[in-house]
């Protein structure tokens, strides 16, 4: 049960960081692009840190897949933010969205590698 709850919270944490549903929910305090770039990114952290017990209820090779995902969805967020485009918060929001429509997030393939671990477990 412990290590089936795990999963379920890392796939929250998942769903939580993907930049689609973590710039609609995180709204910006200021028009400034850098500001809310450093916003997104604590709350990210934080989300994270709330979750570090888990990973000893989860594979190695899951929780790296978790920490890869988390890391490249917060240098997604440096990246469009240094991109000349992106003027103000409400940029930043629009061009990384628009992006992801184009490809997957980051933590998409996270989320399949956990639904199939826990396919296993069965």
């Amino acid at each position: 049960p412990l290590r089936l709850q795990a999963y379920e919270r890392m796939t929250l944490f998942m769903e939580r960081i993907n930049p689609s549903q973590l710039l609609v929910r995180i709204t910006p305090h200021s028009e400034d692009k850098n500001d809310y770039q450093n916003f997104v990114i604590a709350q990210i952290e934080q989300e994270f840190e709330h979750n570090l017990t888990q990973q000893v209820y989860i594979s190695d090779e899951c929780w790296s897949i978790i920490i890869t995902a988390k890391n490249a969805t917060i240098q997604m967020l440096r990246l469009a933010t240094k991109n000349e485009k992106v003027t103000d918060a409400n940029s930043l929001r629009e061009i990384i969205i628009s992006d992801l429509l184009e490809k997957p997030s980051p933590s998409s393939a996270a989320l399949a590698f956990i639904k199939n671990e826990v396919g296993q477990l069965w």
